[in-house]
Parts: structure tokens; sequence; C-alpha cells
């Protein structure tokens, strides 16, 4: 589902004024520190059905639901992977985005370093095209900013960066 119900209700009620949402991104690893059978340390990424830009798992937070929970919760829906969350690694937030239909929403996105479990990648819930495990030393093209969550999150500090 690409829109949660609860900001489809919200959006009834304010139009397309500006939303504040918290987010995720879910920086799933393997093959660091013994998860997973890897070469070598890889990461998870999707390549998003609406840009057509490769991303790690990335998904908005829902009402009352635990952050480190959705991280785990939009990897599985989103690439059919199961996945721990392990640690807060940076806070920040996004610039306001402007959807095509007018809509306007600004995110505090909680980028977490997440250990891989168990599955395979596919697009599981067609918000990608593709998902896939990349080696970290042979990341497709990304945005700066994705590039410095996966980082965040690889670097593993033992607390998170908070953005100022």
């Amino acid at each position: 589902m690409a829109t949660p119900d609860f900001v489809l209700a919200l959006r009834e009620k304010i139009g397309h004024d500006e939303l504040w949402l918290p987010g995720v991104t879910a920086v799933v690893l393997r093959g660091v520190g013994g998860s997973g059978g890897a070469e070598g340390p890889e990461v998870l990424l999707v390549r998003r059905a609406d840009s057509g830009a490769w991303t790690p798992v990335t998904g908005i937070v829902d009402p009352g639901e635990e952050p480190a929970v959705a991280a785990e919760r939009e990897v599985l829906e989103e690439a059919d992977v199961v996945a721990h969350a392990e640690s807060l690694s940076w806070v920040k937030v996004i610039d306001p985005v402007t959807y095509p239909n007018g809509d306007r929403s600004r995110y505090l996105d909680l980028v977490f370093r997440c250990s891989w479990v168990s599955g395979e990648p596919f697009p599981a819930d067609g918000e990608n095209t593709e998902a896939a495990w990349f080696s970290l030393d042979a990341l497709p093209e990304l945005s700066d900013d994705m590039g410095a969550r996966i980082r965040s999150a690889v670097d593993g500090a033992e607390a998170a960066r908070f953005e100022r």
C-alpha cells in the first residue's frame, strides 16, 4: 500500500497542506559480523516504482507503532525479507516533499541499522520494481542523501547521529 489509510483520512481533513510524519529508513545488512552467508558485507536496496531510484527500504510509522517495529515491518512488506532492527543510527528532518497530486509532507526520518534474518529479496508490494543485495563496495547510483543514510548505519557508531 503506497499511502497508509491514516494519511488518506488526514488528507480528507487538511487537503494538500503539509503533514509532519514520522518515517523510517531500514538499512539491512548481511555478511557483517556473522549475519548471513554472504561473501562480504551487503546491503538490501529496492528500486522505487515512482522514481526508479535505488534506496534502502523506507516507510511511514503507523500511529502508535514503535519505530523499530515499523522498520522491520516495512522490510518484510516491501522486500519479503525478515530483518531485525539493531540500532538507531541517524535522526534527521527530510526537506519538504511535494507529490504530483499537490500533497505536501515533511518527514522526521529515523535511520535504523538492521541485520538480515532470512529471506531473499523481491519487490513484494508493488512500491518497488526490484529488490536485491549489493556489496557495500559496489553500490548502484544513489542520491547523496541515501548514500549518507547507508554510511550512517554501516559506520556502526554506538549512539545515533543527530542532524543540526
